[in-house]
């Protein structure tokens, strides 16, 4: 019994100490006026422009998708003007670029890698004879895993007969 009073009598004495130690004065606080306020406001940046003329900024108006017709993998007239004006591009400043071969559902999954990477290194000849250099030019082929559009008609399938420069 004595045992059980001492116990009681400290969990009291340590509830009380707690309690004694969390209590706080309440917080008085002060208005603050617009003056105390910090400034927050953020400068931005400005670019100097006047260095830089028309022949230096090189806009890319040329398309990054090549179709393909039915199983073949020639390049179209409307994909030549357009793959010359990237191989210009890619003469004058060089960096990576990626070709992604693409076929439509149509034809084994394997004939379709096979089919995407002929149409890839297709692009990629015809940069390559256009001066580009073939180490800046990798070449990769979906097949058909990734469809531009979705639908078994002739006009999804034509979407996804392609290959993408990126």
């Amino acid at each position: 019994m004595k045992t059980s009073f001492i116990k009681s009598g400290l969990s009291t004495l340590l509830l009380a100490a707690v309690l004694t130690g969390c209590s706080s004065n309440p917080v008085v606080e002060e208005q603050q006026t617009s003056t105390d306020i910090e400034d927050t406001s953020v400068q931005t940046g400005q670019v100097d422009t006047s260095a830089i003329d028309d022949a230096t900024v090189e806009v890319m108006t040329a398309d990054t998708v090549f179709y393909f017709d039915f199983d073949k993998a020639l390049l179209k007239p409307e994909s030549r003007a357009a793959l010359l004006e990237h191989s210009a591009s890619l003469q004058n400043s060089p960096r990576n670029v990626r070709l992604e071969g693409h076929a439509d559902e149509r034809g084994t999954r394997e004939y379709n890698m096979a089919l995407g990477e002929r149409r890839a290194n297709a692009v990629k000849e015809f940069l390559v004879l256009q001066g580009v250099s073939p180490g800046l030019i990798e070449v990769i082929s979906y097949g058909e895993e990734r469809a531009a559009a979705y639908g078994s008609n002739d006009d999804a399938w034509g979407l996804n007969r392609r290959v993408e420069l990126k």
